[in-house]
This record gives structure tokens, sequence and C-alpha cells, in this order.
């Protein structure tokens, strides 16, 4: 299995993003926790969402997502239902392989 970015793999991002408390009240946020939960379960499903942490220090989440390109990553960060309801600020990285561990070509 050759690990290594851009050798017949998806691009990897991270998502880290926040609530916006400062605009939703928790009330506000409650009736569409169940649908997030579940969206995040299709997406790890379907090989998207490699894996999610939940924020100890505000209210919020990072995810490692696998994706063609930003593009789909971006896509598949709005299709969240906070995110489509403007309850999240979101930040999305594209990373690459650490050099130590990958050859330059």
């Amino acid at each position: 299995m050759n690990l290594a970015p851009g050798k017949g793999r998806d691009m990897q991002f991270i998502s880290i993003s926040r609530r916006r408390t400062d605009r939703f009240t928790d009330a506000e946020f409650a009736p569409h926790i169940e649908a997030e939960r579940q969206r995040v379960r299709e997406l790890y499903k379907d090989g998207v969402l490699r894996a999610i942490w939940v924020r100890k220090d505000i209210p919020g989440a990072v995810m490692l997502l696998e994706c063609a390109d930003e593009s789909q990553a971006r896509a598949a960060i709005d299709s969240l239902p906070l995110a489509r309801r403007d309850m999240l600020e979101v930040q999305l990285v594209p990373l690459s392989g650490y050099p130590a561990f990958f050859p330059i070509e």
C-alpha cells in the first residue's frame, strides 16, 4: 500500500470548526444535532471522513477528510446540517505528507 500523497490516493484535509455560539443559542442548535450526527456517519461510511474529534476548548470538531480535491472537501463540509444553516465557522486546511517519511521525486 502506497501512502505517499499524490500516488493514487485522495488528498487529505483537516477541518477545524467551531459552533457559532455567539449567534445561536443551544436551543437553536438542538433540533439539528441528530441530523448532523447522521450526516457525519454517512461521510464516514463513504470513506470521506477518516476521523473526527470533539474540541475540548470550545464547542466544535476537528475532522480528517480524504477527498479528490479541495472542492470535494468543501462540499462534504457544506453538506453538514449545521454548516448549511451557517451555524459553524469552518477552517479547511490541505495537508501533504511529511517530507521525512516520503522521498522527494
